[in-house]
């Protein structure tokens, strides 16, 4: 549903309250209907099917949330502004197992939407230190490690990090050097 049409059934209905409120002298139903107006405005600014892909996630059921995040047609008539960010996050959460490789540009799109919470920074930043550790890009892995381990003022990433960080250190092994014994092998 977009977004503008939520504010107009809000407009609506606090009209309608006061309608029954001053003119039909049905003051507890005006009251009623006058506080149900708060619903649409709250589902102005925190879509609903962005609340039901958090709730989803939290369950660890990926394809109910992804059904929800489907729903969202065009993201930028149905989502306020300070949503585009969460948008991108959950898609990113939802594909992370199944492809990791489309993870990256959504949780950069995410950061630069900007996400509200420090947790959800962190987590999108570990995805992306994750990304460039796995692409050999070790000193930007490295920084998005630092940046992730700054943002988790919880501790809740901690073992993550940790196993980042521990692949950081393996030695990376060059396309031509798998089988040293092969090195000095002639073409007979």
């Amino acid at each position: 549903m977009n977004k503008y049409i939520k504010i107009i059934v809000a407009a609506l209905l606090i009209l309608g309250g006061l309608y029954m409120m001053f003119f039909t002298r049905n003051l507890g139903w005006g009251i009623v209907v006058f506080l149900l107006s708060v619903l649409p405005i709250f589902l102005f600014f925190k879509n609903e099917n962005i609340l039901l892909a958090f709730w989803q996630l939290r369950k660890q059921d990926m394809i109910k949330a992804s059904k929800f995040l489907n729903n969202i047609k065009n993201y930028k008539t149905e989502l306020h502004k300070n949503q585009y960010g969460y948008y991108h996050y959950l898609q990113g959460l939802v594909l992370a197992q199944d492809h990791p490789t489309k993870v990256e540009p959504l949780m950069k799109k995410a950061l630069e939407y900007g996400l509200n919470m420090k947790h959800d920074r962190a987590m999108a930043t570990l995805n992306l230190a994750a990304g460039a550790i796995s692409k050999g890009k070790k000193q930007e892995g490295q920084r998005l490690l630092e940046e992730a381990k700054r943002l988790d003022s919880a501790g809740m990433m901690a073992d993550q990090i940790k196993m980042l960080k521990d692949q950081l250190k393996m030695p990376t092994m060059q396309k031509h050097m798998h089988n040293p014994n092969m090195r000095n092998r002639g073409k007979f």
